[in-house]
């Protein structure tokens, strides 16, 4: 899919993977609509984007409260038009410390589904229809290994990241002959905030930056069609077009 001029919506898009992408994004001309609960981090990530010369919006937003999901899409699509581009970036690790699941409350797993699985099922809802009534159109899962691993302690993130691969899929299935491309992508263990407050011991040397593995994930984007659709592919592993 062509970069330039696309509309892009990207949730968790204040810290981290989704701050890097939505940067690399503005570079390349897209137009893009960040979304973050925190309103300070949220604005000073798309103060950052404009001062390159980038077109960004933000859009402060719970994506785990259903409240908010239609307001968003509308918000984004009046913003920066009809969002060509969804990236289901925003996600919560539940409570950390990490903990054994029998340790894990009835509320923070509820959280954690809504937040790794049904916010992302609702806005698919709200935005992918269009996308297919265009007849183009990609939705990108951030997901992870603990998707696809029995990882101690990591259960709530874990089962809905195994929920979401498949959500994704089923779409891919569904929306076949829609024009609309959907993927899983595992950016493999990186430096931010989330995987700190996972594993405090780690040694950030040994994680890949955000920095570096939004390049491959646009790399994706561009040569979508080139990927099955439904794919799950592991960004560092990948060979993706410049």
């Amino acid at each position: 899919m062509e970069i330039r001029n696309a509309s892009v919506l990207i949730t968790g898009g204040s810290r981290g993977l989704g701050r890097a992408l939505a940067k690399a994004l503005a570079r390349e001309g897209a137009r893009v609509v960040l979304v973050a609960r925190g309103a300070e981090e949220l604005n000073t990530a798309v103060d950052e984007i404009r001062n390159e010369g980038g077109e960004a919006y933000g859009i402060a937003a719970d994506i785990g409260d259903k409240n908010f999901i239609y307001p968003i899409a509308g918000e984004a699509a009046a913003l920066a038009g009809p969002v060509d581009i969804l990236i289901q970036n925003a996600s919560t690790l539940g409570p950390v410390p990490l903990r054994l699941l029998l340790d894990t409350d009835c509320e923070d797993l509820q959280r954690a589904w809504d937040v790794n699985l049904a916010g992302p099922f609702r806005l698919a809802r709200a935005i992918v229809g269009s996308m297919a009534l265009r007849g183009r159109g990609i939705m990108i899962s951030i997901t992870s290994d603990a998707a696809i691993e029995a990882y101690a302690g990591w259960g709530a993130y874990s089962v809905t990241k195994a929920a979401i691969d498949h959500l994704t899929r089923i779409f891919a299935a569904e929306l076949r002959d829609t024009g609309v491309r959907f993927f899983s992508i595992d950016p493999g263990d990186m430096d931010t905030q989330m995987h700190a407050d996972a594993v405090p011991n780690a040694d950030p040397a040994t994680l890949g930056k955000p920095d570096d593995i939004a390049p491959r994930i646009l790399g994706i984007i561009r040569g979508a069609e080139h990927f099955p659709n439904g794919a799950r592919m592991a960004a560092t592993e990948v060979e993706v077009l410049k």
